[in-house]
């Protein structure tokens, strides 16, 4: 038996993405740990079995006093769970949690880069200084770590370019793995799906979805432009988006905006599987992700896609296959697909049962499980 800590600065990090992993190591026998701080998902977490022990830290915080506290807290929370291994997610617990994984004598120390975020889609004077801040603390924290997994191709080759990390340290296990018989059309009777779009008030409607943040690096405006540009051509057409806002983000769009007559804003929602089986094209036209989850999601549920040719969402998308790539920022282009999609049923049809799948053999959950298992097992 081993002992694994999950380390994450939020407890629905660990709670959407790590279950399946934490799951397997538990029917396997050994003993894991989620730290995180106090959070909605902190019962979720030991219900599934996993002890969770709880440390402060300031998500958005620069401020160097704060970040130390940060590294002590972290410091105190290991430092007696005799840990075989700690595998850290996220920017701030990938640092902080491998400098103080390694002053609590941990022996192995894994991190993973879900994308290297907001702070590197536009050079503005605050973003470089950010990122070069960053890249000299992760420098720091690889050299100490034993290995680092990434979700796509691209951020591995930037970072190992950057010389802030060996390639021997790499590995790429693609995405986070989706749960290919929830997100499944074959839950979905032609009763059931009309129930949903009845209690949505969109029956005999074509849907056209994006779920993300609602933050403008999501694509937000690109969504809302090409919604206005197809409003006028393609009736009985309903774009739809979810999303939640973050209240005090600079880069959240507002509620004003949100709630335009060419688009039908549903905020925040928990029936993802719903919502996606009932939408006849799925769309994130993002500046940069990781590895999208929901990408994974509308490909398992046999949807059409359009996304953008950039980081993370070129890994989910086959351009012509299961879905097309367009530029970035480019309304008009996303909303030329869109409309071809929408206007060719057979086409759509066809892209989304070749994204049903790639999802089968590239993005199932127990898949992805497995090749964390085997990466686990070399360090033992």
């Amino acid at each position: 038996m081993k002992t694994f800590g999950f380390l994450s600065h939020l407890d629905l990090n660990l709670y959407l993405f790590r279950a399946p992993i934490m799951q397997e190591l538990l029917r396997r026998g050994h003993k894991v740990y989620a730290i995180c701080p106090k959070g909605e998902k902190n019962q979720a977490l030991r219900n599934l079995g996993v002890e969770v022990i709880n440390y402060a830290i300031e998500r958005q915080s620069l401020n160097p006093l704060k970040e130390k506290q940060a590294i002590k807290n972290i410091y105190e929370a290991i430092k007696d769970l005799r840990l075989d291994i700690l595998h850290t997610f996220t920017a701030k617990p990938n640092i902080y949690g491998t400098f103080a994984a390694r002053k609590a004598g941990v022996p192995i120390v894994l991190n993973l880069v879900e994308g290297l975020g907001s702070f590197y889609v536009k050079d503005t004077p605050k973003n470089i200084l950010v990122r070069h801040l960053m890249e000299h603390l992760y420098k720091k924290a690889f050299a100490l770590s034993d290995g680092c997994v990434f979700v796509n191709g691209d951020d591995p080759a930037y970072m190992v370019q950057k010389k802030l990390l060996p390639q021997g340290k790499v590995k790429i296990i693609k995405s986070v793995g989706v749960d290919t018989k929830k997100f499944s059309m074959e839950r979905y009777t032609p009763q059931k799906l009309h129930a949903i779009k009845e209690k949505l008030g969109l029956e005999n409607k074509k849907i056209v979805l994006m779920v993300a943040r609602a933050i403008w690096d999501k694509g937000i405006k690109e969504y809302y432009d090409a919604a206005k540009i197809i409003d006028a051509t393609c009736q009985g057409t309903v774009f739809v988006f979810v999303g939640g806002t973050d209240v005090g983000n600079p880069s959240c769009a507002g509620e004003t905006f949100l709630q335009s007559s060419s688009v039908r804003w549903l905020g925040h929602r928990d029936d993802i599987a719903d919502l996606i089986a009932v939408s006849d094209v799925f769309i994130l036209p993002s500046y940069r992700e990781g590895f999208p989850v929901t990408l994974m999601e509308a490909a398992s549920m046999a949807k059409p896609i359009v996304t953008t040719n950039t980081f993370g969402c070129k890994e989910a998308v086959e351009d012509g296959k299961n879905g097309f790539l367009v530029p970035l920022r480019d309304a008009k282009a996303l909303a030329c697909k869109i409309e071809l999609l929408l206007s060719d049923e057979a086409l759509r049809l066809q892209m989304g049962q070749s994204g049903r799948e790639k999802a089968l053999e590239e993005f199932a959950s127990e898949k992805v499980v497995a090749q964390y298992m085997e990466y686990y097992e070399t360090f033992f």
